[in-house]
């Protein structure tokens, strides 16, 4: 190897060449967004102060009492800025009416939205559709019901309208089931989704076969209860049974009037050493297909339970006769049929998280799409003080990010303020914070959450969604293939 000598007169030129190359540029210094002075309030650590906020390269780099110094400053001087709210019961059936659904839910504080009951019989091929940007994080799990349509060759929309739902599978049925279930998870889904209440015919062998998938691919299941208190005592006996990780979705709406008998049953589970968690929305009707099979004996119902049916399309109620127009039609309906006190007992018990069961599709839908986050700050936190601030938190931010990432690996990064994690933030303003969504008008936006950021990217400034932003990465397992 050739010895290259330089002169003792070059010495001060390199040297001085050197620590130019080596010396950070003031932009280089300075941060990509400092959010400044803002309320961080992070449920994981118990953090409620004024802080700054350094953001480089989507993640959160400084949480300082200093003054940080940044390409964009946010003033956040007098608002809350938390963890972005992470969503596990949205439905995404195709991807236009994705990305309306995601972009209201961004206007609600939402920055990952996760499709884990219903979910996709094919895996690659939904996130694929997706690929091309969407405005926050996104997820989806297998889901039996689109898998048992399938199979069964049942032609409903996203839930049965035939032999997927009323027909009892063969053994080959059955085994063809298992292998796209498997198949979904080697592909990188979230977990697996069922809906109980929509296939009445799955036998508990049926069911169980399932969720040993979901255990040999050490994931966990998300599910729709039916059959009521009986329902929920055989899933929790096949979860203790199968030894699955159990996810009951929106516990209000299986258990209407039995809620708080629910909850005692799912705490009670969890105090006898079973994987079970929860969810709720802050709404008392609910919505689904008018195709469903909880609807097949709708000949023998009383005249005035017809009215508690809200065609979405019209916002008109049902009667006798328009019943059965409609659900020869297909689509979409609310269905009024709880009170205010099941609600509050969901939402006032800490074990539910916060999820909204939301889509919207061409303006048309239900209000807790674009609403649940900011009424339960709102109404519930401020105004009514059935739990504080920072528990409304954790149940929107730290809570479903820790039951999912055991099996998710992403998630370990996102519903908290922390050095290190995604800077996945909401900013709202806890004195105003409300929803202004109603059944006939789904798409109003809520008040006093005027900031959003997805992975360090603002897509929510003033209130409005910023044009053109789409950062919003997929959540997924790293796919088996």
């Amino acid at each position: 190897m050739k010895k290259i000598n330089f002169s003792r007169a070059l010495w001060p030129i390199i040297l001085f060449l050197v620590l130019v190359a080596c010396t950070p540029t003031v932009s280089d210094m300075k941060y990509d967004m400092v959010i400044l002075d803002g309320r961080v309030m992070d449920p994981e650590s118990g953090l409620d102060a004024v802080r700054n906020i350094g953001i480089r390269n989507g993640k959160i780099a400084s949480i300082s009492e200093d003054k940080l110094e940044g390409i964009v400053l946010l003033d956040a001087n007098g608002l809350v800025v938390a963890p972005g709210f992470i969503d596990l019961h949205v439905h995404m059936f195709n991807p236009k009416q994705s990305k309306e659904t995601l972009g209201l839910m961004a206007l609600d504080g939402v920055t990952s939205a996760l499709e884990l009951e219903v979910g996709t019989d094919d895996i690659d091929a939904w996130y694929g559709e997706r690929a091309g940007g969407q405005i926050i994080n996104y997820g989806v799990s297998v889901g039996h019901i689109p898998v048992r349509m399938q199979v069964m060759d049942d032609s409903g929309d996203f839930v049965p309208s035939g032999p997927g739902g009323s027909e009892i599978a063969s053994q080959d049925q059955i085994l063809q089931m298992k292998q796209l279930i498997a198949k979904g998870l080697d592909q990188g889904a979230l977990g697996v989704g069922f809906g109980l209440a929509y296939t009445p015919a799955a036998t508990t062998e049926e069911f169980e076969t399932m969720l040993n998938v979901a255990v040999d691919r050490n994931t966990a299941a998300y599910i729709h209860l039916g059959g009521g208190m009986e329902g929920l005592e055989a899933a929790l006996a096949s979860a203790a049974k199968t030894g699955v990780s159990l996810h009951v979705v929106h516990v209000n709406s299986s258990g209407g009037a039995a809620t708080a008998a629910y909850l005692e049953a799912i705490q009670q589970a969890r105090d006898n050493g079973l994987d079970v968690t929860t969810e709720a929305y802050p709404y008392e009707a609910g919505q689904t297909s008018i195709q469903s099979a909880f609807f097949e004996d709708w000949e023998t119902w009383e005249d005035d339970r017809f009215a508690t049916f809200q065609w979405v399309e019209t916002g008109e109620r049902l009667t006798r006769e328009t019943f059965p127009k409609y659900r020869e039609k297909g689509g979409v309906v609310i269905v009024h049929s709880r009170t205010e006190e099941m609600t509050l007992a969901a939402i006032e018990h800490p074990l539910t998280m916060i999820a909204s069961d939301g889509f919207v599709e061409n303006g048309k839908g239900h209000p807790r799409t674009s609403g649940t986050n900011a009424k339960v700050l709102g109404r519930y936190a401020r105004e009514q003080g059935i739990m504080t601030l920072m528990d409304a938190l954790r149940r929107m931010t730290i809570a479903p990010a820790r039951r999912l990432e055991t099996y998710v690996p992403a998630m370990k990064s996102k519903g908290r303020i922390a050095v290190g994690a995604d800077a996945d933030i909401t900013i709202f303003d806890a004195e105003t914070v409300i929803d202004r969504s109603t059944y006939t008008e789904p798409t109003l936006t809520p008040n006093g959450i005027p900031y959003v950021l997805v992975n360090g990217v603002m897509v929510v400034e003033n209130g409005k969604l910023v044009p053109n932003e789409l950062p919003g990465q997929p959540i997924r397992v790293s796919p088996k293939h």
